[in-house]
């Protein structure tokens, strides 16, 4: 079992203040494979701290091409670590190991360098004509300092999709990750170092509700942005309209594959099923509905099952597995449960 028993806050690996834990389960095994600290409201506390000292200090003086010299370097140490962080979430989250390089990691660091070249190219600030003829400068400025709590099915993607604009910027963060996939933010913290990021600028505490709730709602934090449930986004807007915080929520969507009539179906059968299939299913931008042309019904069904049952289910690590399994016991009762409706409502009709 591995075992971290450290935060990463301020550039150091730091004591938690309970010894309170995240059992990190394995979808393959359903045991527990890693254990990391569960951070507390005293380490949330000292995060922000240390997040608003960056902030306050150098950090936010620093010039475009500084920042966007920081974003590179971090996308960098991060391709350095790419295997190791792929296999990581493979066993956190049971991504497929022919599909957790790309879409775990290089997915991410193609982020954050596109973030590195849009701070060296944004106009951080232009001259315009106010309504009475008058020269008026707009300049953008960071907002602060920001919390980035990020989902279990592509982890390191989500955090990049929040640090790449926050450090464009000149803010800071405190990110929480998923306690499903607490173990990987490790290897972004070593990344953070090896980047030579300074210290407060990137915090990363996992943690359970308690503390994720004290982390939207701390005085400290000037932004939330949260991608999840739309249950869970529901109270975290509800507590940051309270406050007059600012706030982002990404609460994903399921869209429709829609198939014409003139589909060449040969040709687009592999792209229907990874459509709905990349990542085992567990991405929100998975077309989870196939609508279809009521004269070619029949054909479709046949060729999906057929291209489905073709596609190896199995153990995430061997490279020839396409299919691996969800994240945990409730995800896969969850999706049980929606086979078992969608047969009762066929017997139905």
């Amino acid at each position: 079992m591995e075992i971290r028993d450290r935060l990463f806050i301020g550039n150091e690996w730091v004591e938690p203040s309970t010894d309170r834990t995240i059992d990190v389960i394995s979808p393959i095994t359903e045991e527990v494979y890693a254990r990391t600290p569960d951070a507390a409201p005293a380490d949330i506390d000292r995060a922000v701290e240390a997040a608003r000292a960056a902030f306050e200090g150098p950090w936010a003086q620093t010039t475009p091409a500084d920042r966007a010299d920081a974003i590179a370097a971090l996308s960098q140490a991060l391709q350095k670590r790419a295997q190791d962080i792929a296999t990581t979430i493979t066993n956190e989250n049971g991504t497929p190991a022919q599909q957790s390089i790309m879409t775990q990691v290089y997915a991410a660091t193609m982020v954050l360098d596109t973030y590195a070249d849009i701070t060296r190219t944004y106009e951080w600030s232009d001259e315009r004509t106010g309504a009475l003829g008058q020269k008026v400068i707009v300049r953008k400025a960071p907002v602060g300092v920001c919390a980035g709590i990020t989902p279990w099915n592509v982890p390191l993607f989500i955090m990049a999709m929040k640090l790449g604009p926050c450090l464009a910027s000149g803010s800071t963060m405190v990110l929480k990750p998923a306690p499903e996939t607490a173990l990987d933010p490790y290897l972004l913290a070593e990344a953070v170092l090896d980047a030579g990021l300074p210290p407060g600028v990137i915090n990363i505490v996992a943690a359970t509700r308690e503390a994720s709730e004290y982390l939207v709602a701390h005085p400290g934090i000037d932004k939330v942005s949260f991608t999840g449930s739309t249950a869970t986004g529901s109270r975290i807007g509800a507590i940051c309209g309270e406050q007059i915080k600012r706030c982002t929520l990404e609460l994903g969507g399921k869209s429709a594959a829609i198939v014409l009539d003139d589909v060449d179906l040969e040709a687009q059968l592999q792209n229907l099923l990874m459509a709905g299939l990349l990542n085992n299913g567990q991405a929100c931008a998975a077309q989870t509905r196939i609508l279809v042309p009521r004269s070619r019904y029949q054909e479709i069904v046949d060729a999906m099952a057929a291209g489905m049952s073709a596609m190896p289910v199995g153990d995430p690590n061997d490279p020839a597995t396409a299919i691996g399994p969800v994240v945990a016991k409730r995800q896969r009762d969850k999706i049980v449960d929606f086979l078992e409706s969608g047969r009762a409502d066929r017997k139905s009709t």
